[in-house]
């Protein structure tokens, strides 16, 4: 009994070792090599550079947007600030939360404040609802279309040089028939700075005027003056 025992522990020890070896080490490695060779950009991350050579972001994970000059992506509820990559997640407000009632609302108001020649009919879904990663790279077509007004007025361009560079970069379905047209935010932004240059950095307002300089006081009586 005790000599089974040990042959059924050693066959045991054996296959752990080798199941460890194969799928801990030799599959993980050659599926990473393979994917290194086959697929460099996509396994790298999908790492988007600027003209300059720098990485500003990837393909797969959305970052805000604040110029006027660029497409803005739909919201975040990714970590406390939004666009948290380590905190990737929705609200999980449901359609009848008075919470996601009252963000959606302001959305819709600070929208249409920034982009006062957009079309007059209501303002695309995603632009005001988050996804449910909060890291949503993309826009429908449409979502970007609404916002191509501001963004040439910023360029000082006509809207229609502006909807040419988003029809280049409108993503279609996958195979033809999975999923739908798609516009990544970065790469219309990072084509827009290609083809018309990136826009100024807006100028600093004028802080408030300086304090008058105290005037001088008396001058100190020496002790023991009189």
């Amino acid at each position: 009994m005790p000599a089974n025992l040990a042959r059924l522990t050693m066959q045991g020890l054996r296959l752990t070792l080798v199941t460890l070896v194969l799928t801990g080490l030799a599959y993980p490695l050659l599926v990473t090599g393979l994917s290194q060779l086959l697929f460099p950009h996509r396994a790298g991350g999908s790492l988007v550079r600027d003209q300059r050579g720098r990485v500003v972001g990837s393909e797969l994970v959305g970052q805000p947007f604040t110029s006027q000059a660029y497409l803005w992506p739909r919201p975040s509820a990714a970590g406390a600030g939004g666009w948290d990559a380590a905190a990737s997640g929705g609200s999980n407000l449901g359609p009848t939360s008075a919470r996601l009632r009252a963000r959606v609302e302001a959305e819709v108001r600070r929208l249409r404040q920034a982009n006062p020649e957009a079309s007059p009919g209501p303002v695309p879904a995603e632009l005001v609802t988050a996804s449910g990663s909060g890291l949503d790279p993309h826009l429908t077509p449409a979502g970007a279309a609404w916002q191509v007004a501001r963004v040439a007025a910023a360029r000082g361009l006509a809207p229609a040089r502006v909807q040419a560079v988003v029809d280049e970069a409108t993503e279609g379905r996958d195979l033809g028939f999975l999923g739908e047209p798609r516009v990544n935010v970065l790469l219309v932004n990072l084509a827009l700075d290609r083809r018309f240059g990136a826009p100024a950095p807006p100028e600093a307002s004028p802080g408030p005027p300086a304090a008058p300089a105290p005037r001088p006081g008396p001058p100190a009586v020496p002790a023991g003056a009189r």
